[in-house]
């Protein structure tokens, strides 16, 4: 993961793996919307996690794979810290 910040913009780049992981993550929070209204101080937060969560799915074509759950699985453990 690396990031940048160009003309009042922030570039943050991700792996494929990364990407794969946060995305779960995003659909699963956002689909818990309403048991997760506690976790925003401003609406505004919630957006941005929706605009995030859309734009990965735009260009992840993995979540509709028939092995998304394998290929999930081993993004995570490429991303997981090392014990």
């Amino acid at each position: 993961m690396e990031s940048t910040k160009e003309n009042n913009k922030i570039i943050l780049e991700l792996s494929n793996e990364e990407s794969l992981v946060l995305l779960n993550w995003l659909f699963r929070f956002n689909a818990n919307a309403n048991e997760n209204t506690a976790s925003f101080e401003d609406q505004a937060e919630e957006r941005v996690l929706w605009d995030m969560e859309a734009v990965l799915e735009k260009i992840m074509s993995e979540t509709l794979s028939s092995d998304y759950a394998e290929l999930l699985s081993q993004a995570r453990q490429k991303v997981r810290d090392e014990e």
